[in-house]
C-alpha cells in the first residue's frame, strides 16, 4: 500500500505526544486519526478502516495490552506498541499478545515512520483494506495508482489533496464524513472551508453536471459522501 493511502490510528492518552505523532505522520504522507483511550479507539474502528494502529501500553482505564488482546479476537490490523517500559519481559508480553512491533519511549519519530512503512510493505494484501477502482460514469479512479482517467483513457490531473480525498471517501463509499472530520484526516493546513473548495474542484472533474452531483454528494447538515458505480 502506498504511504499516502494508508490510514493510521494513534491511540495514546498523552495529549502532547498524540498531537506530535499526528503532525509528524501527516507530514510523512499518512492519513491520521487519533484516540485518547481504548474505548474511543474501538468506536473509531467501527467507523473507519485503518491500515495500522500505534498504541500506547500505559493508558488509564484500559491498558494497550488489554485493548490489543481483545482486538486480536476479531481483527488482524497491524499494531505497533509504544511504552515507557523498556523491560524485556514487557516487550515479550506485547509481542505475544499480537503486536507487530514494539517501540520504547522516548523514540525517534523517523524510526517509527520507517517501522510503519516496513510493516505495511510486508503485510499480506488480504489483511489490508481492499483498494478497488471507483467508477463515476465516464471517469475511473484507481486507488492504487491514484490516477483519474476519462473514458478514452486520458489521465485527468488531480492534486495530491484531491487524490487523498477520493481515496479516503472511496474506502468508505456511502459513508458521510463531516467537513471538520475530512479536514482533520487530511491535515496539511486543511480546514472546513478549504474542504468545500476541494470538493467543488473534484466535482468538476468527475461529475457530468457538477451543480447536480450524482457521485460526490452533499448530505445537508452532515457533510459529504462518495458513491461509485
Amino acid at each position: 500500500m502506498e504511504t499516502q493511502t494508508a490510514h493510521i490510528l494513534v491511540v495514546d492518552d498523552d495529549t502532547r505526544l498524540r498531537a506530535l505523532l499526528q503532525r509528524f505522520l501527516r507530514e510523512s504522507g499518512f492519513l491520521v486519526s487519533a484516540a485518547k483511550s481504548a474505548a474511543e479507539a474501538r468506536m473509531m474502528l467501527k467507523q473507519y478502516v485503518f491500515s495500522l494502529l500505534v498504541v500506547d501500553i500505559m493508558m488509564p482505564e484500559e491498558s494497550g495490552l488489554s485493548f490489543l488482546s481483545k482486538l486480536r479476537q476479531e481483527d488482524r490490523v497491524p499494531v505497533i506498541l509504544l511504552t515507557a517500559m523498556g523491560e524485556a519481559g514487557d516487550r515479550i508480553a506485547g509481542l505475544e499478545t499480537g503486536a507487530d512491533d514494539y517501540m520504547p519511549k522516548p523514540f525517534e519519530p523517523k524510526e517509527l515512520v520507517l517501522r510503519i512503512k516496513n510493516i505495511l510493505r510486508r503485510t499480506p494484501a488480504a489483511d489490508m483494506p481492499k483498494n478497488t477502482c471507483l467508477n463515476f460514469g465516464s471517469c475511473r479512479y484507481d486507488t492504487e495508482t491514484r490516477e483519474l482517467t476519462a473514458e478514452n483513457g486520458k489521465v485527468i490531473h488531480i492534486t495530491p489533496v484531491e487524490q487523498a480525498l477520493l481515496s479516503l471517501l472511496g474506502h468508505k463509499s456511502g459513508q458521510v464524513f463531516s467537513r471538520d472530520r475530512l479536514a482533520e484526516l487530511l491535515g496539511a493546513g486543511q480546514g472546513p472551508r478549504s474542504i468545500d473548495v476541494q470538493i467543488t474542484r473534484l466535482r468538476k472533474k468527475i461529475e457530468k453536471d457538477s451543480k447536480n452531483p450524482r457521485y460526490l454528494q452533499t448530505v445537508r447538515g452532515k457533510g459529504y459522501m462518495l458513491l461509485s458505480e
